[in-house]
C-alpha cells in the first residue's frame, strides 16, 4: 500500500479489520506506534505520523503499544492474535461453523491452536467461544420461536443444536422458560414453508443501484429481479456427518431438496430480499429447506449486500465523486466461485453478453431445483463438477477456448482448497494465486477481490468504463489518478460507472 497520510488516516478512523497490518499509525504526542485498529481513541489528524512497516516505526523512535501489540499484526507473527482473530472466529462462528466443527478445527482454519484462541477470544467478547456460539444459537431459535411455526424440534436443529433436550435445558438455564412457554406467549407469524428476518444497515442505502446491478447480471435460472425484490437460489456445503453414505439424497422440504454428495452435504433452497417497510434493514425471506444452514445463508446475505459498509466515512473520503449517490454500496458475492467465473465470463465482453454465456454455463453444468419461484430452476455449479471437466466441454457452452481453460483451471484450485474466494481470504495471497492462473489478468483479479473478498481497495484498472469514466486512455494513469481514493477505491469503481451512466 503507497502510503498517503490523508488516506492512511480515513482508514485509521473506521478501524476496519481490513487494513490491519497494511500500515501502522506513530502518535507523536505518545510516541507510540498502533495498528489501524487500535481501540485506543482515534488521535488528532496533526498529531499521526504513518509507517510501512512496524520497523519503520521503531527506527523512527516510536515504541509498541502495549494494547493493540502490533507484533500480533498480521504478516509479523506466527498467529493473527488480538482483536482480528477474536473477530474473524466470531465471525465464522456466527456462520455456524461450530455446529460441524470443534474449537480446535476453528483454531485450525485460522492458523493457532484452540488454547491461544480461547485465550484471545476471552479478552475480547468476555466469554469463551461455545458459550459465544451458544448465545448466538438460542438468540436465533429465540427468532424462529417468535416469528415462525416451525416445530420446536426443527427449530432446534435449525439453530445449530445436536439435541432436542439439550436444546430445551439450554433455553430453560438462560431465559427461565422452556421454548413451549415462549410460543404460548406470541403469535407465530410467517409459514413453516419460509421464514423471514431484517438485516439491519447504516442508512443511506441506495437500493434501487444495488437493484439494477444485480439484475442487469443475474443468471437466467439463478437469479432473477421482480419489482423490488431480489430472488436466488443458494446452496450451502457443510461437513458430511458420520455414518452417511456418499451421494444419498437426506431430506424434502416440500419441492426443496436437501442433497449429499461426495465428503460434504449440500443444503439447497432460495431466497428473497427487499427493503423493509419498516426500520433501515433488508427484510430476508429465506426457504425453510435451508433452515438447517441458516447462519450461514444470513451471513452471505450481508456480505453479498455490503451490509457492515460506513456509508459516511466513504462519501466523506470519496468527496465530490460520491455526492450524487452516497449510500452505493458494494455488491458482494453469494459464493465466491460464481463470481470468479463470471469475471472470466467477462473478458472482453458486454455485460449481456457475459450474462447469457453464463445462463449457458449453467444449464449445462449446474443442478436443477425446484422452487415456488419460476424464475428460479438452478444452482450455480459446483467447482467440484467444473473441475472434473475438461476445457473442451467448457468451450461448448460458447465460452472461448482460453477462458474455458481458465475456468478449469479455476475450479480445480477451489476444489482442491488451495485456493479461498471469501472475505476472510488472505486478500495478497490470493491476488498472488490468481495472478498465477492462466487466463486471468488484473482487471479479472482485481474484481474478484472486489466481490468475493469483499476487499474495499481493489481497483480493476483496465476496466473500459472506468477508463472512460475517468476519461484516460492507458490503465497506468487511471491506477496513477484513483490514489487519492485509497483505501476505498472499490467504491470508486461504483461511482465511475454511475457516472458513465448519467453521461450517456
Amino acid at each position: 500500500m503507497l502510503l498517503d497520510p490523508e488516506q492512511c488516516y480515513r482508514a485509521l478512523r473506521t478501524h476496519d479489520s481490513r487494513f490491519d497490518g497494511r500500515f501502522f499509525v506513530g502518535v507523536g504526542t505518545t510516541r507510540i506506534y498502533c495498528r489501524p485498529v487500535c481501540t485506543a481513541r482515534t488521535p488528532h489528524r496533526h498529531n499521526c505520523r504513518f509507517f510501512p512497516s512496524a520497523a519503520a516505526a521503531e527506527a523512527d523512535g516510536f515504541r509498541p503499544c502495549l494494547r493493540c501489540r502490533p507484533e500480533l499484526a498480521p504478516g509479523y507473527a506466527v498467529v493473527d492474535a488480538n482483536r482480528r482473530l477474536a473477530q474473524s472466529a466470531a465471525g465464522l462462528i456466527e456462520d455456524g461453523r461450530l455446529a460441524e466443527a470443534s474449537l480446535a478445527d476453528l483454531a485450525q482454519a485460522l492458523g493457532v491452536t484452540d488454547r491461544h484462541l480461547r485465550r484471545v477470544f476471552q479478552q475480547e467478547f468476555g466469554v469463551a467461544p461455545v458459550d459465544y456460539a451458544q448465545t448466538q444459537r438460542l438468540l436465533l431459535a429465540k427468532r424462529l420461536l417468535t416469528d415462525s411455526d416451525l416445530p420446536v424440534i426443527d427449530v432446534a436443529m435449525a439453530s445449530g443444536f445436536a439435541s432436542l433436550r439439550r436444546f430445551n435445558a439450554l433455553f430453560r438455564a438462560r431465559y427461565r422458560m422452556t421454548p413451549g412457554d415462549l410460543r404460548r406467549n406470541t403469535a407465530a407469524g410467517a409459514p413453516a414453508e419460509r421464514l423471514a428476518f431484517d438485516l439491519a444497515f447504516r442508512p443511506p442505502y441506495d437500493w434501487e443501484a444495488m437493484l439494477a446491478f444485480l439484475g442487469k447480471r443475474a443468471i437466467a435460472g439463478v437469479e432473477a429481479v421482480e419489482g423490488k425484490s431480489y430472488f436466488r437460489t443458494v446452496r450451502v456445503e457443510r461437513k458430511l456427518g458420520p455414518g452417511l453414505r456418499r451421494g444419498d439424497q437426506v431430506g424434502r422440504r416440500g419441492d426443496e431438496i436437501v442433497r449429499r454428495g461426495d465428503d460434504k452435504e449440500a443444503v439447497v433452497g432460495w431466497i428473497s430480499v427487499t427493503p423493509s417497510p419498516r426500520r433501515a434493514a433488508l427484510r430476508v425471506t429465506v426457504g425453510a429447506s435451508l433452515a438447517g444452514a441458516l447462519p450461514a445463508v444470513l451471513s452471505r446475505v450481508k456480505h453479498l449486500f455490503d451490509l457492515a459498509c460506513r456509508p459516511d466515512e466513504i462519501a466523506a473520503a470519496l468527496g465530490t465523486l460520491a455526492r450524487g449517490h452516497p449510500g452505493l454500496r458494494l455488491p458482494g458475492a453469494m459464493d465466491g466461485f460464481e463470481i470468479a467465473v463470471r469475471a472470466i465470463l467477462g473478458q472482453q465482453v458486454t455485460v449481456g453478453a457475459s450474462t447469457r454465456i453464463a445462463a449457458r454455463f449453467v444449464a449445462a453444468f449446474g443442478d436443477p431445483i425446484a422452487t415456488p419461484n419460476a424464475s428460479l430452476t438452478r444452482l450455480f455449479p459446483r467447482a467440484a463438477v467444473i473441475a472434473a471437466l475438461e476445457a473442451e466441454d467448457v468451450a461448448a457452452q460458447g465460452v472461448v477456448g482460453v477462458r474455458a481453460r481458465a475456468i478449469v483451471a479455476l475450479a480445480r484450485e477451489v476444489a482442491a482448497g488451495r485456493l479461498r474466494l471469501d472475505p476472510l481470504a488472505d486478500v495478497d495471497a490470493t491476488l498472488a494465486a490468481l495472478d498465477a492462473l492462466p487466463g486471468v489478468g488484473p482487471w479479472t483479479a482485481q474484481y474478484i477481490a472486489m466481490r468475493a473478498l469483499a476487499w474495499p481497495d481493489a481497483f480493476p484498472h483496465p476496466d473500459v468504463a472506468v477508463l472512460k469514466a475517468m476519461q484516460h486512455t492507458k490503465p497506468s494513469h487511471a491506477l496513477a489518478a484513483a490514489e487519492s481514493w485509497r483505501p476505498w477505491r472499490a467504491y470508486a469503481v461504483l461511482h465511475l460507472w454511475k457516472l458513465l451512466e448519467a453521461r450517456k
